[in-house]
Order: C-alpha cells, then structure tokens, then sequence
C-alpha cells in the first residue's frame, strides 16, 4: 500500500548552526520515556505526481532546511550517558551536519476514508508517520534522534505530511512555533518575515529551579531502559483499535457550560476545555461498562492534562522559550462514579478543581514539580487506568498551510499507543472543538451511542 520514493536527509545551511549543546530541564526530563509523538497533516490536492514532484518537493526541503537554521534543535540527537545516569545530565546536542530524515512515499490507500470522522482502522496511519530512526551508540552515550518527516503523496487526491517528534525536544506551544515558522518560510520563499516579527525561538535555559529536581525526574521508574541496547519505539500494527473524530460545536459547549453552572454552582473553573474532557472521560468509563469491559470493579482512573507554565513562572518566560514548559494537571475519581448517572458531573468537577489547583498555585513550580512525580510516576501502579489528553485548543493546529491551504484533516496517530485523546480547535470553527479517540471497535460503538444519546437527551 505505500511506496518508498524518495528517502534522504535535510541539514541546515552549510556553516549556519556549527557544534552547539542545549541543556534541558526537569520539564524536558519529565518525557524522557514518553512514546514518540506522531502527528498526520492530510491535505486535498488533486494534481498528478510528476506536478508534486516537480513542483512542492523541492520547496518543502528547502523551506525545512531554512526552518532548522533557525529550529536546530529539531535536527539534534538527544544524548544520554547509560553509565553515568545519576552524575551526567541528558542534553540535546547539535553536531555541523547533523540532519532531519525526510521520507517521499506514495499510497493507494482511500484517501477520502482516511479523512473521515468515522471509525477507521488504526494502522492503516501507522505507515504515513515517520519512525524516528535508530539511536547511535558512542563512546560514552547514546544518541537518540529527535524529529523525521514524512511525506505521502495519494496521485490525483491528495497529500499527506507525517511528523514524528520526541516528547524531550519540545511541547505543543513550541513545536506549533516549529510549523508556523516551515509554513510561512514554505509560502513566501524566504525568513524574512520571521526574523521581522522577532518570533524565533529563545533558546537561553532561563527556568530557575533546585537541582534536585533534575535529580529527582532522572530517577523515574524505568529510566535504566535508557541503555546501549534502547531503541526509539516505534508503531507496529495489526492493531484491534480504531480511530474516530468527534466535534463539539461551540453552541452547544456553551449550552453545557450553564447545565454545569447551574448544577454545581460552587465549581470555580469551567472552561469549554475542561467541559469537553470530562464529557468525553465519562462517555469512556460508560463504554467499558456497556461492553463488560469493567465488571464491577471500583477502581481508580486518572485523567491527565498538561498546562502551559510560561507566564506562570517567576519571571514570566518568552511565549517562544523552546523546550518543554508544561506542568501535569491530574484528576482522580472512582471509576463506578464516572460510569454512573453523575458520571459527567463528577468528571467535571474533578477535573475543574484539579486545573485551577495547578494554574493557580501560588507556592512555585518547585514545590509543585513534587506532586507531579507522585502523580505521574508514583500512582500509576496504584491506578491502572489512565486517560490524557494530546493538543490544545489554543494552537489552532489546522492554520499549518504549507501554500495549498489549510489541512482538510489533523490526526494524532500516537493516542493508539497511551490510552489519550487529542483535542484540538475544529477545522472550520477555532470555537468549536474537535476529539481524537482511539478505542477497540466494539467498545467504540458503544462510545458513539452513549456520547451522541448524552447530547441529546441530557443538554437539549
């Protein structure tokens, strides 16, 4: 189903980056063992291949080769030591020359199924998505690659652009900063625009914090996997799952937003996001109950989701500070509870006291950064069940135009591999919110019904 045209890579400039080391903080070595991001762009373009060849390829190398000139980190490898884990600090390290794997494929595939809100089979995108590739050994370190593209082209439909990215190289904020940089560099031909807006990325580790916590976050449980012998891992199908897309429009949001007000008058926060990862947290735990898949058992489920920590740091740092700068934000309720008639309202609430705990706790990241080793790391073996959340609404994911327009579908391949869903500002509205789910199909049409049946009869 897919061809390999094309395998090669893309460097910066000659002479434009040189030898450069970027230190990264407990906020970067949070991800240290997190899946690989997967991210699939699919664009309409009805053109033949010799057209896209000639004509886009050349651009989009150049125009990423530009890119990370002034990105070049996403052309590092991230160096860790195995035999000195607890003395010698991870860094992401750039060597004049290093380079991006850029991959040219075409599919046969259905592209108009593969754009599609209804379920479809998940590994039918594992193909689309670029592996990171294979970590290097050194003398005294492993180098692990941080970012590949890949992309696929389906003859008189369509396009689509695969990127895969390792959670250690940056967050949403910074990788969108990444794509609006390519897109526009893609459009007009030249970094002019870029460097005239004064949007490059501030690269100067400016998070002020104990060491401690670099101590702390370098000791997570199975951080000794990170040996010789480790391997990015990869997507491998057949998979049982499949994927669907979900929108909810902002009308509707707000009509749940005042049953929610109304209900729990108390509630501090409520949020259109907060409103949609609950609803969607409660409709999950009542699919499994419908497919037998809970049988009883009152368990704990947790629900994560990440918050943007930049302005909240003491000083503020730069919108474009590159890296990760994201803080957990952890719900925890019984699983029963969720599944049950309140289920939502409890979702809600949890999840609303946990974000206003998070984004409002004025006794500063270090103490906080604790907590969120317990939570990430700690509970776990406590608390089988987990669901988090991919995206954001706030980078409006579907403004990445390469010169042919907006995508006509975003998809978050990796959700198959951690039990998240993605949320996202919708295609045609940014006030209306798009979800991402992943799921065996059986328990995914028990997620249909009861998510559909809940907007109609509970919030009409």
């Amino acid at each position: 189903m897919l061809t390999v045209l094309e395998s090669c890579r893309i460097s910066p400039p000659p002479a434009t980056v040189g030898n450069r080391i970027l230190p990264i903080t407990f906020f970067d070595n949070i991800f240290l063992l997190h899946f690989p991001i997967n991210q699939l762009f699919f664009y309409e373009f009805p053109h033949s291949k010799p057209h896209f060849m000639q004509t886009i390829v050349p651009n989009l190398k150049h125009s990423l080769s530009i890119t990370l000139q002034h990105f070049f980190p996403f052309t590092s490898n991230l160096i860790v030591f195995p035999t000195n884990h607890h003395s010698r600090k991870p860094e992401i390290r750039h060597v004049e020359g290093d380079s991006v794997q850029f991959t040219l494929a075409e599919c046969d595939l259905d592209f108009k199924d593969l754009v599609g809100y209804h379920p479809r089979a998940c590994d039918k995108f594992y193909q689309l998505v670029p592996p990171l590739g294979c970590a290097v050994k050194g003398s005294d370190f492993l180098a692990i690659p941080l970012f590949a593209v890949q992309v696929t082209i389906f003859e008189n439909y369509g396009v689509s652009i695969g990127i895969t990215n390792h959670h250690v190289l940056c967050d949403a904020s910074t990788k969108c900063d990444f794509l609006k940089a390519w897109t526009s560099i893609a459009r007009l031909g030249t970094d002019e625009s870029l460097l005239a807006n004064r949007s490059l990325p501030v690269f100067k580790r400016l998070v002020q914090y104990p060491e401690s916590l670099d101590k702390m976050f370098l000791n997570q449980p199975g951080v000794d996997t990170l040996n010789f012998e480790y391997q990015p891992p990869q997507l491998v199908g057949p998979s049982f799952k499949v994927r669907a897309t979900f929108i909810l429009i902002k009308e509707k949001i707000n009509m749940i937003k005042k049953w929610v007000t109304i209900e729990l008058p108390a509630l501090g926060y409520v949020s259109s996001f907060s409103i949609v990862c609950a609803y969607v947290w409660s409709c999950v735990a009542k699919s499994r109950v419908e497919i037998g898949k809970m049988n009883g058992q009152d368990e704990l489920e947790r629900f994560v989701c990440l918050a943007n920590f930049r302005s909240r740091m003491d000083p503020p740092l730069p919108q474009t500070y590159f890296g990760n700068c994201v803080g957990p934000c952890v719900a925890i309720t019984k699983s029963t509870l969720l599944a049950g008639d309140k289920g939502f309202l409890i979702a809600v609430e949890s999840l609303g006291n946990a974000i206003s705990k998070t984004v409002k706790n004025s006794d500063g990241v270090s103490k906080e950064a604790e907590l969120w080793f317990e939570m990430l790391f700690g509970l776990p073996a406590k608390i089988p069940s987990k669901i988090g959340v991919a995206g954001t609404p706030k980078v409006k994911i579907y403004d990445v135009d390469f010169g042919w327009g907006k995508p006509t579908k975003y998809e978050t391949v990796s959700i198959d591999c951690n039990g998240s869903i993605s949320v996202n500002a919708s295609r045609d509205s940014p006030e209306d919110i798009e979800i991402g789910l992943s799921l065996p199909a059986k328990q995914m049409d028990a997620f249909i019904d009861i998510f559909n049946n809940g907007l109609e009869k509970e919030f009409s």
